[in-house]
């Protein structure tokens, strides 16, 4: 994922924050140590992994107390941002130094912490053609980077001091924007520090819960970006996605979606020649129509004028057979008033990644 997913994910928090200024907060600073494996997601990283990868999460967290009804609904999130410092012990895969923007959960009297996180990472030693073939994990340099958190977290025992002791999962990609993109997923055990800064208005305002309540609306969207095939050299090609599909709310978080897509992905028309002239034993004409359709069901998750999407897609038209013909996307989405949103969403099929698109739309 290029910069503009993490100044999309910022902007996104920071218009949450930024509803709350008129009440003084508390805060948290946080120092976190992992060690951990990286995770055989896929054989041809096999030879990358040759040691345990170690490092340093360091946290600010904003803590919210209801002056909007949806915290309240989440219960009462942080909102924060977070820095990863990760040294893999590969001399191919090199270091990590990531940046993040992340909301902060809380389950079991706010004993128990799950964090959501979406960044961006610099790599030290991506894919060479010359001097690191070997690395076939990263193939750019500014990957996407996301991870999971879950700790039992608790603030204050000692004048302001903490501590924070759980799992994590760190996940780095560029979404096949350039291949090399097998990527890597870290699963590493953590355990740090906190030091909470009271402010003044520390209560937590409750509200009744008002109930949500919609017709089924209709949306348009429109998603545009740039990749390449899997393999290396090939090129990368601009596509298309035109989406369209209903929805009806659920309640004050969610939604259920139903609609097509229709995908018109430049790199496939590259891949098909290719492989009608280096593998003509597939009898791959080389006229093959690179277009494809599908159709999904999905769920919407409402945080605010923030929300993420997920939906599960089957292709209907598929002439060219590609990664198979189940799709997955994930999205963010944030709302511009009542009917104009943009979107930031990673497509799949399973583990493979195949583009990150950039999206406007309507709802109606």
């Amino acid at each position: 994922m290029g910069p503009r997913v993490f100044l999309f994910f910022i902007l996104c928090v920071g218009c949450c924050c930024a509803q709350e200024t008129d009440r003084t907060h508390s805060y948290t600073f946080e120092a976190n140590q992992f060690y951990g494996s990286i995770l055989l997601h896929n054989p041809d990283i096999s030879h990358l992994i040759t040691d345990h990868p170690a490092g340093v999460i360091l946290a600010y967290n904003r803590k919210t107390f209801g002056l909007e009804e949806w915290q309240q609904s989440y219960n009462y999130p942080d909102l924060g941002a977070s820095f990863i410092y990760q040294n893999t012990n590969s001399s191919v895969l090199g270091e990590a130094y990531a940046v993040y923007a992340h909301f902060n959960f809380y389950f079991l009297k706010r004993n128990l912490q799950f964090r959501v996180a979406q960044g961006l990472a610099y790599m030290t030693n991506p894919y060479d053609r010359e001097t690191n073939f070997r690395n076939n994990a990263y193939g750019t340099r500014i990957l996407s980077s996301n991870y999971l958190m879950i700790n039992y977290h608790k603030e204050n025992v000692y004048k302001g001091l903490g501590f924070k002791a759980g799992i994590s999962i760190m996940h780095y990609s560029n979404a096949n924007v350039k291949a090399p993109n097998t990527s890597t997923n870290t699963f590493a055990f953590n355990a740090g520090i906190t030091y909470t800064l009271e402010g003044k208005d520390t209560e937590y305002i409750h509200r009744e819960k008002v109930k949500v309540t919609e017709p089924i609306r209709y949306n348009l969207a429109f998603r545009t970006g740039i990749n390449e095939s899997d393999n290396i050299g090939h090129g990368q090609y601009p596509f298309y996605i035109v989406s369209g599909y209903a929805d009806k709310r659920l309640g004050r978080k969610s939604a259920l979606q139903l609609g097509a897509d229709v995908f018109f992905s430049n790199f496939l028309k590259e891949l098909i020649e290719y492989q009608s002239i280096a593998f003509p034993e597939n009898n791959i004409d080389s006229d093959t129509d690179f277009k494809r359709v599908g159709l999904f069901i999905g769920h919407e998750l409402f945080i605010n004028k923030l929300s993420i999407g997920t939906q599960l897609g089957y292709y209907v038209y598929y002439p060219f057979d590609f990664e198979g013909r189940m799709y997955n996307r994930f999205s963010l989405k944030r709302y511009f008033g009542d009917k104009l949103f943009g979107v930031v969403s990673l497509k799949s099929h399973g583990a493979a990644a195949e583009a990150v698109e950039f999206g406007i739309g309507v709802r109606l």
